[in-house]
């Protein structure tokens, strides 16, 4: 299964983004192959709407669930009508999360804020 991760760097010894919509990138990580790719979140440098940007991304890349610290209405709308589950990270440790989620341990995300729509802003 391939799961989704903002994250501040490209490295497996960064850190979860507390921001998912601005997060500077995408880890794509596939728990069968234990294989990661990072993209870089186009999303981010948007004036608005970077939540949903960064949701169509991770759609696009076949992932099947997110683990984040919160996400907006209308990003959370897009990965929910592609049947992608939200999960809510432990902390900020991007292995600790992966292991978790292999554990079953995660709870899912009620975390669900309004955004920040037209702002630009974090």
């Amino acid at each position: 299964m391939k799961i989704a991760i903002p994250v501040d760097n490209n490295s497996m010894d960064s850190s979860v983004c507390i921001s998912f919509g601005r997060a500077p990138y995408l880890l794509i990580y596939d728990t069968e192959t234990e294989g990661s790719n990072f993209l870089d979140n186009s999303a981010a440098a948007s004036q608005g709407g970077a939540g949903i940007k960064a949701a169509q991304n991770i759609v696009d890349s076949g992932a099947e669930a997110i683990i984040t610290p919160r996400c907006g209405e209308n990003a959370a709308e897009v990965l929910k009508a592609a049947e992608i589950k939200l999960y809510k990270n432990t902390n900020n440790s991007i292995r600790d999360n992966i292991e978790s989620f292999k554990e079953g341990k995660l709870s899912l995300l009620d975390d669900i804020h309004p955004g920040f729509h037209q702002h630009g802003g974090k």
